[in-house]
């Protein structure tokens, strides 16, 4: 887990508008933490590039020419797994981010972050946890899940789980982090964790943003459901 701490997170970034691109770079440049190494105009030259430069972490416009932010992230995925990819929009409400997110993001912000957020969300990416803020998520998925399309099976058994697993993912798919969960369940967080790690592996989920978009898929939670 430490081996790579002393070494600076190397980024690509992926936006088609220069502006963007060299804003972002002027906020994770100067950190030591960082090093970028590269700067795409669209997501094919992002994969591209990717597959050159071998970043840790690719910052990734949704919305891009050529090809976009969702279909580069399928291929890197597939392609160059050890490769994160932070996917950015313009907008929150977007049903482009839930499927940057199924197509292998491993987190998803917006645009008007601050740059103390983007800095953060880099390094948690690097780490392979989700950067998704829990409300925000769930905003977007509420709104991806109104929209008319065909059912899909559930790509688990819920049924493996058991009522505490069943819970912690109720109360995670309805916004709340895991102290808030530990909280409503009297439990500690400690425990929400072991929980959370136990429902990843049985609905075979990747991190926090699959788990929550299962749970609406499924029909645990409802499109608009909040906790509380």
């Amino acid at each position: 887990m430490s081996g790579r701490t002393t070494e600076p997170i190397r980024v690509l970034i992926a936006d088609d508008q220069p502006l963007v691109r060299r804003g972002l770079a002027l906020i994770l440049a100067p950190d030591p933490g960082f090093e970028v190494v590269g700067e795409a105009a669209d997501g094919e030259e992002a994969v591209a590039l990717a597959h050159r430069l071998r970043p840790d972490v690719v910052v990734m416009d949704i919305r891009m020419p050529v090809l976009d932010g969702v279909g580069a992230t399928e291929r890197l995925a597939r392609t160059l797994p050890e490769c994160r990819v932070l996917a950015l929009s313009t907008f929150d409400m977007d049903e482009y981010v839930v499927a940057a997110l199924r197509a292998g993001a491993y987190g998803f912000l917006p645009k008007d972050i601050s740059p103390e957020e983007l800095v953060a969300a880099v390094r948690v990416v690097h780490t392979g946890e989700a950067a998704v803020a829990p409300r925000l998520l769930t905003r977007l998925i509420s709104a991806y899940v109104l929209a008319p399309r065909p059912p899909q099976p559930p790509a688990a058994n819920p049924g493996d789980l058991t009522p505490r697993e069943q819970e912690v993912w109720r109360l995670m798919a309805t916004g709340l982090d895991n102290a808030e969960i530990a909280r409503a369940m009297d439990i500690s967080v400690s425990t929400v964790k072991n929980h959370i790690t136990s429902l990843f592996g049985k609905l075979a989920v990747r991190d926090r943003a699959q788990a929550v978009i299962a749970a609406y898929e499924t029909g645990l939670v409802e499109a608009g459901s909040r906790s509380g």
